[in-house]
């Protein structure tokens, strides 16, 4: 009997011990879970990576797309608040359209009918976007899988290789993209690219901006200043007309603060009629210098304050125009029209086919740099 007891004893332990609850996984401030990450796109895996600083501050990237998936900032009341819109899942990220938070590569914004000119060779590209090509086609960098090392607790270092063809664009293009979470709250983006056949190059980040925090609101009452004394107007196709206008007198002036949604439905003005709002780039004032403020967009709700610099003379300010309800985002929030600012330093617009304008060219033996900087402070 006592044989007996033993054994149903050890049994009764056995079974506690391989029933026992595993711990549940740690979830980010943002209430993301990197294994909801981790997926394999093309033979290579994608995972997300957390940013922390001594100020709480808490920044989670992915390198699928080379993407900022959520940014945890304080507000006003010391309250920590996801200023940028994204998905819980890597799956999201693949299966619905999007670029929330990408790399943008090899080509930011648009190039006109999809064609470049290099070295007396013309080359196609995808088109994708009223016969032009956005953002380096369907299938540009927001896509693809980089190669990813965290370095310490604040710096993530993103690579990748862009194949000779690849999306039509001529050359091997190496690409390295560094994101580092400073101590003053501010995420600065380092690109660097080098090729070995002359090409076109153009990198910027598609981070979704609402300092609201939550984005049911719209970022109509957001606060807007541009440091641009001109911009490149667009046609009905979103493309730039090779002319460099002067914002004075213009519902394009935000040299002084303005609410985003004082006169963004003025459409009897060609350029917000065009552009459904706001969707052009703006010709920076700043002269390359990365200390001179390029924007700042302010929230009164929350006291946050998002500050933009960059080494690009251009920047492309975009209002969520083409959010339509039909994306359903993190927390089970719909996006809706209007619900987000995008920032993207940038070259201009169809660069490459306009000469005047400043050069996108690199060629073997150059490297390219670029800097952004968005930088996050409080007004109480």
């Amino acid at each position: 009997m006592k044989k007996n007891f033993t054994l149903i004893f050890g049994l009764f332990i056995l079974m506690a011990c391989t029933n026992k609850t595993q711990p549940e996984e740690a979830e980010t401030l943002s209430g993301l879970k990197k294994s909801n990450f981790e997926t394999e796109v093309d033979g290579k895996q994608t995972q997300l990576f957390v940013l922390t600083n001594i100020t709480g501050m808490e920044v989670c990237i992915s390198n699928y797309g080379g993407r900022i998936v959520s940014v945890m900032v304080p507000d006003k009341d010391g309250t920590m608040q996801d200023v940028v819109l994204g998905f819980d899942s890597i799956d999201d990220y693949i299966n619905i359209p999007n670029n929330f938070g990408a790399t943008i590569g090899r080509y930011g914004n648009r190039i006109a009918n999809g064609k470049i000119t290099v070295n007396d060779v013309e080359y196609e590209l995808p088109q994708n976007n009223f016969n032009h090509t956005l953002h380096g086609g369907d299938k540009g960098f927001d896509t693809k899988v980089f190669d990813a090392v965290q370095t310490d607790d604040q710096t993530v270092e993103l690579s990748y290789t862009s194949k000779d063809g690849e999306a039509g664009f001529p050359g091997n293009l190496v690409t390295k993209v560094t994101m580092t979470l400073t101590d003053d709250n501010a995420i600065d983006i380092q690109y660097e690219a080098e090729t070995d056949k002359k090409t076109v190059v153009n990198l910027t980040n598609h981070s979704y901006f609402n300092l609201s925090g939550n984005p049911e609101n719209t970022i109509l009452t957001h606060e807007l200043m541009i440091n641009a004394d001109a911009f490149t107007p667009v046609d009905t196709t979103f493309m730039t007309t090779g002319e460099i206008a002067d914002v004075e007198g213009t519902d394009m002036d935000f040299r002084t603060p303005t609410l985003v949604g004082e006169r963004i439905d003025n459409y009897e003005y060609e350029q917000l009629k065009n552009g459904d709002g706001y969707d052009h780039n703006w010709v920076l004032n700043n002269d390359g210098d990365i200390s001179t403020v390029a924007a700042t967009v302010y929230y009164p709700g929350t006291g946050i304050e998002l500050s933009v610099f960059t080494t690009e003379p251009g920047m492309q300010v975009y209002t969520g125009n083409f959010l339509d309800g039909t994306v359903t985002g993190r927390d089970g929030i719909v996006y809706n029209k209007r619900t987000a600012i995008c920032l993207e330093t940038q070259k201009y617009p169809d660069t490459p086919n306009k000469p005047d304008w400043p050069s996108a060219y690199l060629s073997p033996g150059e490297k390219y740099t670029s800097r952004c900087i968005y930088k996050f402070s409080v007004r109480k």
